[in-house]
C-alpha cells in the first residue's frame, strides 16, 4: 500500500499493495486519518486476469480484462463502501490504473470478475475491446510486436510491454472506454490515478483521456476539481523518454529518489552531499515529483532495483524514510507491504487455503500480523509524517554537516531532525531554529498524555539545543517538531 502524509503536499500517500477493500476501510478510520495520512494508493481495482502458473502472483493485477470492479480486494460494493468510509474520515483514494493494455497477447480465460477473454484474438469482451482497437503492425514495426529497444521513442510507446496487448490510445473509441471507466471511479469519490505504465504512452494521448473527464465530486471535495494524477515514468537518466515530457498531465513519479537515497544511507555516497539534494542533483521540479524509498517494482529488483532499500533492511530504510519526510522537496509516498520469500518475486499478497486474501491482522502493539508488513505503522514513520504535518511549508534551513555521514538542519521554526552515521557519537550544540521548549524526540518516542515516551530535547532561548546521537541507537537520528513538545 502507498500512503500519502501531508494535506497541503497530497500528506503522504500509503501504498496498500494488494489490501483488501474492507482493510483500507477500517484503517482510513482506525490509523490513517487520526495519524495524519492524507491518502491511500490502492491496487489495480479493475477485473484482471486470473493466472494460475504461477499461482496468483501480484501481477496479475496488471493484466486487466475489462473495467468491471471485481478483484481479489473485494467486488464493487465493497469498493465503494471503503471510498465512502474513508473520505468519511478525510482520507482520499487515488486508484492504480492500469489503460495501457490489456493481457498478455495469446490464450483465453476469466477474470477476477468471470469475464471471458480471448488473448489469441485480442478479444475482451466486457470493456468490450477487439482486435482494430489495438497497436499492431501499422503502429509497431519490430518482428513480434514487442519493445525491445528502449532507445527508440516509437517503439516503446507503440509496441507491447512484456508482451502485453497495447491499446490503440489514438483512437477515439478507446480513449472514450477508458474515460468512462475512469468517469466510474470519479463517480463513486475517487479523489485521484496513478496512471500505470505512463512511459509507454504517449504524452498527448493521456491528455486526450485526461479531458474526457468529469470534475471531482463536488460534495465531496468542492466545486471544480479535477482528478489529482500521477504517472509512473521510470526515469533514471539513460534513455530518451524523460519524465519532464509528462508534466502537463500531471505529476511524476521519481524513481531516482529513492535509489539515490539508497546510496547515501548504505554509505556508498556521503550524507553531507544532500545539502542540495533534488533539483541539484539534477532530478525535476520538486512540484511535479512524487518521491518514494521503494514501491511493489523496486523491491523486487524491477524498474530500478539495485540501491533500493525496502522494509527488510529496517535501519537505513528508516531513516531514508524519515530523510524523506523531513526534506521538503517533492511530494512524498510511503509503502506498505507484505511478506514473502524473495527468491520468488512473483508472490502475490498473504491468501488461504483457497486463495483468498488474508485479513491484515493488527497485533497490541500497533504493527500487523498474518503476513503484512505495515511500513506505514512503524513509529519512526508514522510519527514522521507528523513531522512533515507540522513543517508545512517551511523551507529548509539551518543546514549542518558535522562530518561525511552528520547531518542536521531544519524547517525553517516549525521542525529539526538529525543524522548520525558515523562510527562515534553526535554530541554538539546547534542552532535548531525552534521556538525555546522541551520537545520529545519522535524517532524514540511519542507525546502520551502529556509525557515523552522517548527522549527528549532542551532549546533554549536562542534557538539552540545540545544534540546527541549515538551511532548504537536502533535508529541513529533525533528528530523533534512544534507539535510535539512539553
Amino acid at each position: 500500500m502507498s500512503i500519502i502524509a501531508q494535506s497541503q503536499f497530497i500528506r503522504e500517500c500509503h501504498n496498500s499493495s494488494e489490501w483488501k477493500w474492507s482493510d483500507i476501510a477500517a484503517e482510513c478510520e482506525r490509523f490513517l486519518a487520526p495519524h495524519g495520512y492524507c491518502g491511500v494508493q490502492i491496487s489495480p481495482p479493475n477485473e484482471n486476469r486470473i493466472v494460475t502458473n504461477p499461482n496468483r502472483p501480484w501481477w496479475e493485477r496488471y493484466q486487466p480484462v475489462s473495467y468491471e470492479l471485481v478483484t481479489r480486494s473485494g467486488n464493487e460494493q465493497d469498493f465503494k463502501n471503503m471510498v465512502e468510509r474513508c473520505n468519511n474520515v478525510g482520507v482520499r483514494i487515488y486508484a492504480d490504473a492500469v489503460v495501457n493494455h490489456m493481457t498478455g497477447v495469446g490464450g483465453t480465460g476469466y477474470g477476477t470478475g468471470g469475464t471471458h477473454y480471448d488473448a489469441n484474438t485480442l478479444q475482451f469482451v466486457g470493456v468490450p475491446f477487439g482486435g482494430n482497437d489495438f497497436n499492431g503492425v501499422s503502429e509497431c514495426h519490430t518482428h513480434d510486436l514487442n519493445i525491445h529497444d528502449y532507445n527508440n521513442v516509437n517503439e516503446v510507446r507503440n509496441c507491447r510491454l512484456v508482451g502485453l496487448a497495447d491499446l490503440k490510445l489514438s483512437s477515439n473509441y478507446v480513449r472514450d472506454r477508458i474515460a468512462g471507466f475512469l468517469n466510474k471511479l470519479i463517480d463513486i469519490g475517487v479523489a485521484g490515478l496513478r496512471i500505470d505504465a505512463s512511459k509507454h504512452m504517449w504524452p498527448g494521448d493521456i491528455s486526450a483521456i485526461l479531458s474526457k473527464t468529469k470534475d471531482l465530486r463536488s460534495d465531496i471535495f468542492g466545486t471544480e476539481k479535477k482528478l489529482f494524477v500521477f504517472q509512473e515514468v521510470i526515469d533514471l537518466g539513460h534513455e530518451p523518454i524523460k519524465g519532464d515530457e509528462y508534466v502537463e498531465t500531471g505529476k511524476v513519479t521519481n524513481f531516482r529518489f529513492g535509489i539515490e537515497l539508497g546510496k547515501v544511507f548504505r554509505k556508498q555516497n556521503p550524507l553531507k552531499y544532500l545539502s542540495n539534494f533534488g533539483e541539484g542533483w539534477g532530478m525535476m521540479d520538486g512540484h511535479y515529483a512524487v518521491n518514494f524509498i521503494d514501491n511493489h517494482d523496486n523491491q523486487r529488483g524491477h524498474g530500478g532495483g539495485g540501491s533500493v532499500l525496502t522494509h527488510w533492511e529496517p535501519r537505513p530504510y528508516k531513516m531514508a524514510t524519515a530523510f524523506m519526510l523531513a526534506h521538503p522537496y517533492g511530494f512524498p509516498r510511503i509503502m506498505s507491504s507484505y511478506e514473502y520469500d524473495r527468491q520468488y518475486d512473483w508472490i502475490g499478497p498473504p491468501h488461504n487455503g483457497d486463495m483468498s486474501t488474508k485479513d491484515v491482522i493488527i497485533n497490541s502493539d500497533k504493527t500487523c500480523g498474518n503476513g503484512w508488513s505495515c511500513e506505514h505503522r512503524w513509529r519512526q514513520i508514522y510519527n514522521m509524517v507528523a513531522f512533515r504535518n507540522a513543517a508545512g511549508f517551511e523551507g529548509l534551513t539551518n543546514w549542518w554537516a558535522g562530518s561525511d555521514y552528520q547531518i542536521a538542519f531544519s524547517r525553517g521554526s516549525k521542525a529539526f531532525i538529525a543524522f548520525n552515521l558515523e562510527d562515534w557519537d553526535l554530541n554538539t550544540s546547534l542552532n535548531t531554529g525552534m521556538p525555546s521548549g522541551t520537545y520529545c524526540d519522535v524517532i524514540s518516542g511519542s507525546l502520551v498524555e502529556g509525557r515523552c515516551t522517548g527522549r527528549t530535547v532542551q532549546v533554549d532561548s536562542g534557538g539552540n539545543a545540545n544534540i546527541h546521537v549515538s551511532n548504537s541507537w536502533e535508529d541513529p537520528m533525533v528528530a523533534f517538531h512544534v507539535g510535539k513538545f512539553l
